[in-house]
């Protein structure tokens, strides 16, 4: 785990968010949600959210990918994104 991966799974778990459990896996960060909350709702303002968030960071920037899932649904959000996220239409 990267200091900076660390860093944002402390940052998540501080806010104390109820039900949300908050892991590492691999390089990235997953948070389940419990099955009654809506997972594309949460994406909706999981930008602006991070945003705010990273304010508080004062670490060298990298690639981090955050895997929202409840029993339903499954969403990803990069942030940071490298060359590979970018480019995904590659032939």
């Amino acid at each position: 785990m990267t200091a900076y991966q660390e860093k944002w799974i402390e940052i998540l778990t501080n806010a104390n968010v109820p039900d949300w459990k908050i892991t590492a896996e691999g390089s990235d960060i997953h948070i389940t949600l419990p099955a009654a909350h809506n997972v594309s709702t949460v994406m909706e303002n999981l930008p602006d959210v991070l945003a705010t968030l990273a304010l508080d960071i004062n670490l060298s920037k990298e690639r981090l990918k955050f895997i929202l899932q409840n029993g339903k649904e499954l969403h990803e959000y990069v942030i940071n994104p490298a060359d590979a996220d970018l480019n995904t239409a590659r032939h």
